[in-house]
């Protein structure tokens, strides 16, 4: 895969997953784990999209009413330290960007971090349900 095809901040959340090896990697997840942003003030769980897909409860909200400047919001709880990681890596490389930059990212950008040894792919699958939530939005509006 290339790094091209990702938006800049994606692409070096990935870079920084693959300069790590073995429990680094794990480390660096709950590192992104700890910093995905709160959920602004109005917005709530209820007014937000399950994903299902995740091990854990995890509710996303896309606001793509401008589509140059996409914004992505994340609700996970602190005991789903996978689930909150895999969700502040798509806040970290997706949010602000545009529509079009996000349409383009590969499904599949997330072996690129190189975690598949470590995770479950079940677990791994809740990632890539993710980035499908959010292309699939795009897509409508």
């Amino acid at each position: 895969m290339t790094m091209g095809v990702m938006p800049a901040p994606l692409a070096e959340v990935v870079s920084e997953f693959q300069d790590m090896v073995g429990q680094d990697k794990l480390r660096l997840l709950l590192e992104f784990a700890d910093e995905l942003p709160p959920l602004p003030a109005q917005l709530t769980e209820a007014a937000m999209e399950p994903v299902p897909e995740c091990q854990s409860p995890l509710f996303l909200h896309v606001d793509a009413a401008d589509r140059d400047d996409v914004r992505l919001f994340f609700s996970a709880p602190a005991e789903a330290p996978t689930t909150r990681g895999f969700a502040s890596i798509l806040a970290a490389g997706l949010d602000h960007q545009r529509a079009d930059d996000i349409l383009g990212v590969p499904d599949d950008f997330y072996t690129d971090l190189g975690l598949a040894a470590l995770i479950s792919p079940l677990r791994l699958r809740g990632l890539s349900a993710m980035l499908a939530r959010i292309k699939r939005h795009l897509r409508q509006r």
